[in-house]
This record gives structure tokens, sequence and C-alpha cells, in this order.
């Protein structure tokens, strides 16, 4: 039996609207490691599957183009040939670059290790 819940919006002010909105783009699953190999290089496509263990060509695809709605990447592309696309961080994913790197030395001090 499932209960259903209103959305009440007394209940919501105490959540933080940049925070809601910085997690609605870093909080889906490999946004965040896409971002970290672009933070240290402009990189193409084949390279960047290659640098992300697991992500399907499409789902790295899906999230590109997210990142780069959301203001975060951008697409080029070289005419070639052969025709091939990079991308690399706009200012404001750029900008990202020092809050990423502290969530990552937070994360190797106070999360536990993962099993590969």
């Amino acid at each position: 039996m499932s209960v259903e819940q209103a959305h009440d919006p007394e209940r919501c002010q105490g959540v933080d609207v940049g925070i809601t909105r910085v997690f609605q783009v870093l909080g889906k699953r490999w946004n965040g490691p896409i971002l970290s190999v672009l933070m240290d290089r402009p990189a193409y496509f084949a390279s960047l599957r290659r640098a992300i263990p697991g992500i399907s060509e499409r789902m790295l695809s899906d999230r590109l183009a997210e990142l780069g709605a959301a203001g975060l990447v951008l697409r080029e592309v070289d005419e070639g040939p052969p025709l091939r696309v990079a991308y690399r961080l706009t200012p404001a994913g750029a900008a990202l670059e020092p809050s990423l790197r502290e969530l990552g030395d937070w994360a190797k001090e106070h999360l536990p290790e993962s099993p590969c």
C-alpha cells in the first residue's frame, strides 16, 4: 500500500535553492566524472569514454548534452577529415573546479572506499 504525499511548499522552505539547483545537475550519475576529466583538459568524445569506465556511448552523449544545456560544457566540431568532436568546460564549468576538487578531497577523507 503506497502513501501519496502532496507537495507542501512550506515544508520545502528550508531547502537551499542554490544547493537544489546544483544537485539537479551534479547529482546525476556520470556528470561528476565527466566534469572531472574535462577539468584537466579538453577531450574528444572517444577519449572521454575511455577515461570513464562503465559509461556507455549513449549515456555519455546524453550527459554531455545536459551539461551543455546547463552552460557547463562546450561542444566543438573539428571538421576534419576525420570529423571529430571535442568537449571543454565553459567559464562557468571551469569555475566549479575548486569546489569539485574540495568535494573530492572531502570524499577521500570522510567516505569509505568502495570496492571496484
